[in-house]
């Protein structure tokens, strides 16, 4: 189920900041992003709250193992 980008908003900042920075960690681990310096972090977090409100990412929420991640709208269903 997506998680609607209102409903992030409703969010505490700890909170939401806490699934980015997992979010960016999943994507050094998978080569995606290759530097983990404080400034570049800061840059490509608010650079996903960006691409979270346009909808090129999403938040997805699964019922089945009660875990919600950030995925790349491409990706959903795979």
């Amino acid at each position: 189920m997506l998680v609607p980008y209102d409903a992030l908003l409703q969010l505490p900042s700890a909170t939401m900041n806490n699934l980015i920075k997992e979010y960016l960690l999943t994507q050094i681990e998978d080569g995606g992003f290759s530097d983990t310096d404080e400034q570049v972090l800061t840059s490509a977090s608010e650079r996903c709250k960006q691409l979270l409100k346009q909808g090129v990412l999403v938040v997805e929420f699964s019922e089945d193992d009660e875990s919600i991640a950030i995925k790349h709208r491409e990706h959903l269903n795979r």
